[in-house]
């Protein structure tokens, strides 16, 4: 079942003296996190902070939320998790939430052979790399057009072609 609130950061502390934090985000980009106004900090959306003003800095970015004025305000935030709701999100075609993925069942496109379920992604830059769990065993799988042919978030399945020599001793 898809989470309706999902994790994107985390603040890691304060800002100057004017009630900014630091943030380490959990998403693509800045340019991602930035189009959300409101951002919450408990996985039901419960409690809320708008955000005012955010830019990057290093690898971490700076925010402001309406009403946290002070230092002493800012710090009270400090290690909280922040949450974006996926109905403020508009994803592109193709792209998909990482805690979408993990746990979902991958077939082989053509034989339908379970080769086991998404337990992690990792970024490489060039191409997002899928570690699929199928008991003691993990394969890493490219996330190209070659191999990715259909993902399916609703029903927990995608359907893939895989390289030669990944599930197999193929060369």
């Amino acid at each position: 079942m898809k989470k309706q609130f999902l994790e994107t950061g985390k603040i890691t502390g304060t800002h100057g003296i004017r009630g900014m934090v630091r943030i380490q985000a959990w998403c693509d980009d800045y340019d991602f996190l930035k189009k959300f106004k409101t951002l919450y900090l408990d996985k039901n959306g419960v409690k809320s902070l708008t955000l005012e003003k955010i830019q990057p800095n290093g690898n971490v970015m700076i925010a402001k939320f309406r009403g946290i004025d002070t230092i002493e305000n800012a710090e009270k935030l400090r290690n909280s998790i922040l949450y974006i709701n996926r109905d403020d999100a508009n994803l592109p075609d193709g792209a998909y939430f990482i805690q979408d993925l993990i746990g979902c069942t991958v077939f082989d496109d053509n034989s339908k052979q379970v080769y086991g379920t998404v337990s992690d992604v990792t970024q490489t830059g060039a191409n997002d790399v899928w570690h699929i769990k199928n008991g003691d065993n993990e394969y890493l799988i490219p996330v190209i057009d070659d191999v990715v042919k259909r993902v399916d978030i609703e029903s927990g399945e995608i359907y893939i072609t895989p390289l030669k020599g990944i599930f197999d001793d193929e060369n």
